[in-house]
């Protein structure tokens, strides 16, 4: 989470309940999706490191043991200094595009757990969770580099993509900040579909959401893609009282509410696989199927 402190004002809080009822149920019935068992979540989440580079290599280690394929697997580069955009692809029936992105760098103060090994190391977990069954999108998980750097990971990312693979990316799911309590989502900075799917995917789920919106004090990775118009929304659990420990010593793995953080990763798992049926316009079939 790139923090400004000089900006630093007050969080908004926004109450944010919708009920779909029946429907968001009926739907998500249809919904598959497998999930890794709590104590599994837990050890990776335990597996960080206080340096960058190996921080990148696990997220690799852990692409693989989640099933990413050898050449589905690259790393990008961005400058020599830097530790690589680590990318795995989970290829779909289509090639219209759902990227699922994650910062793994963080900062020198504190072990950088919350901010943001917590959403990094959630990546292969749900490629896992995704790869269950066929999906309509190819998804694209992205671990980024330097994002407290002024997100430069994402912008080289984006920026190297065509104007067509650009037009052909569905959304952008980003996740930052995650296990300080109850998932939250950035609503002021979310495409509305992708903020409705997330409304049905938690009332489907029975599971808690709220909105904290957080533009006066920070930003993240999703929004080196809100600038090419791709529809994005950032995954988060920041609120005004938990905010003090971003960027600080207190940044630990003591500061993860294990029981939450765990329902933020279901939440994603069912998020993801509602998004994949739900986003986009139909598209011609892969030309290697």
């Amino acid at each position: 989470m790139l923090c400004p402190f000089k900006f630093r004002r007050t969080l908004i809080a926004v109450v944010f309940s919708v009920s779909f009822g029946l429907f968001a149920t009926s739907a998500l019935a249809q919904i598959e999706f497998r999930t890794l068992k709590p104590d599994e979540i837990q050890a990776r989440l335990q597996s960080f490191s206080e340096n960058n580079d190996e921080r990148e290599a696990t997220i690799k280690r852990l692409f693989v043991a989640s099933g990413c394929k050898p050449d589905h697997l690259t790393e990008q580069w961005v400058t020599k200094k830097l530790p690589p955009n680590v990318i795995c692809i989970l290829p779909g029936e289509t090639d219209r595009i759902i990227l699922v992105g994650a910062h793994t760098d963080h900062v020198e103060v504190g072990d950088g757990v919350v901010d943001n090994w917590s959403g990094a190391s959630l990546l292969p977990s749900l490629l896992y969770s995704l790869s269950a069954k066929p999906r309509q999108h190819t998804f694209v998980f992205v671990g980024f580099t330097a994002e407290e750097e002024g997100m430069v990971g994402s912008e080289f990312y984006v920026a190297k993509l065509t104007k067509q693979q650009r037009s052909i990316m569905d959304g952008m799911v980003n996740l930052d900040t995650l296990g300080l309590g109850p998932t939250k989502v950035w609503a002021s900075h979310a495409d509305k579909p992708m903020l409705e799917a997330l409304a049905r995917a938690a009332d489907g789920m029975q599971l808690s959401i709220g909105a904290v919106n957080f533009e006066q004090v920070g930003t993240t990775d999703s929004e080196s893609f809100a600038r090419f118009r791709i529809p994005r929304i950032t995954i988060h659990t920041i609120t005004q009282q938990t905010w003090p420990i971003l960027h600080s010593k207190k940044d630990t793995l003591k500061a993860i509410r294990i029981d939450d953080y765990y329902a933020s990763y279901r939440l994603l798992a069912g998020y993801l696989a509602l998004l994949d049926s739900s986003l986009g316009q139909p598209a011609a079939p892969r030309k290697d199927h």
